[in-house]
């Protein structure tokens, strides 16, 4: 005959709160003590936005889909510009 088996149950664990050790870090030297960024932050920013944009539209317009679709938006354009003026001789 076996024995049932006998199951222990695990012995609960106590968790210890540490504090974090690190203090919080102060703000940014390009923000103010309410978090308001300076001026030349804010306009840096603004800057390499534009930058990053420009190159974009460099790369977009150097390859060949990009030329594609600039093309296609020119016929686009153009065959609009014929439309309207069929659509004005119809009406004067």
């Amino acid at each position: 005959m076996t024995e049932p088996s006998k199951e222990r149950t695990p012995e609960p664990i106590e968790a210890e709160i540490v504090p974090d050790p690190t203090p919080p870090a102060p703000p940014a030297p390009d923000y103010d003590e309410h978090g308001v960024p300076s001026l030349d932050y804010v306009r840096d920013k603004i800057e390499s936005r534009y930058a990053t944009s420009l190159g974009a539209t460099e790369l977009a317009e150097s390859n060949a889909a990009g030329r594609s679709v600039e093309e296609q938006e020119a016929e686009r354009a153009a065959a609009a510009k014929a439309r309207l003026e069929e659509i004005r001789r119809s009406l004067g």
